[in-house]
C-alpha cells in the first residue's frame, strides 16, 4: 500500500474511533465520553497534519447530521451550542499536540493540547453563552465544564501517551 493511501486510511480509522469513543459516555451535563482520549491518542499516533485531518473528518461528518457527537446526536446545532467550542477545540488541540517539537515529551505536549481544548470551549462559552457575565462567567463555565472533567482527561492523556509508542510501531 502506498504511503498516501496508508495515511487516508490512518485518518479514516481514527475518525472512526473518535466517533465510537464519543458514543461511550456516561451520563451527566455534559456528557464523560472517551472522545479526549481517541482524539489524543489521533494526536499521538497521526501527528498533527494527519490528526487535524481525522479531526476535520469527524467535525464534518457530525456537522453534516450524521450521528457521531455525544448521545447520538449529529448536527451543526451541536457546533454552535454550549459545547461547541470543546468539539472545535479538538483541532487546535490535535494541532497543539503534533506540531510541538519531539523532544518535548508527549505526556507534556498532549497537556498543552488540553489546556487549548479548555482554553477554546471555555472562551466559547462566555463569549457566546455569557458575553456581559465577566469573571463570574469564566468561573461558571470552568466550574461546569473544566473541573469535573479534569481528573478523567488526566487519565485520558496518560492512558493516550502510553499506548501511542505501541501503536506507532504497528502502525
Amino acid at each position: 500500500m502506498t504511503t498516501k493511501y496508508r495515511h487516508l486510511t490512518r485518518v479514516g480509522l481514527f475518525c472512526a474511533l473518535i466517533a465510537v469513543c464519543s458514543l461511550l459516555q456516561v451520563p451527566f451535563d455534559p456528557p464523560f465520553t472517551l472522545q479526549t482520549f481517541a482524539v489524543f491518542l489521533c494526536a499521538g499516533v497521526l501527528g498533527g497534519k494527519w490528526g487535524c485531518a481525522a479531526v476535520l473528518c469527524y467535525l464534518a461528518l457530525g456537522a453534516a447530521g450524521v450521528p457521531v457527537f455525544a448521545g447520538f446526536r449529529g448536527g451543526i446545532s451541536h457546533l454552535i451550542g454550549t459545547t461547541g467550542g470543546f468539539l472545535l477545540g479538538f483541532l487546535p488541540a490535535v494541532a497543539l499536540t503534533g506540531f510541538l517539537p519531539k523532544k518535548i515529551p508527549l505526556l507534556l505536549r498532549m497537556l498543552c493540547g488540553l489546556a487549548a481544548l479548555y482554553l477554546c470551549g471555555t472562551a466559547w462559552y462566555c463569549l457566546l453563552y455569557a458575553p456581559d457575565t465577566g469573571i463570574g462567567g469564566i468561573a461558571a463555565a470552568v466550574l461546569r465544564y473544566v473541573l469535573p472533567f479534569l481528573p478523567f482527561d488526566l487519565a485520558k492523556l496518560f492512558l493516550a501517551a502510553k499506548l501511542t509508542p505501541r501503536l506507532e510501531k504497528r502502525a
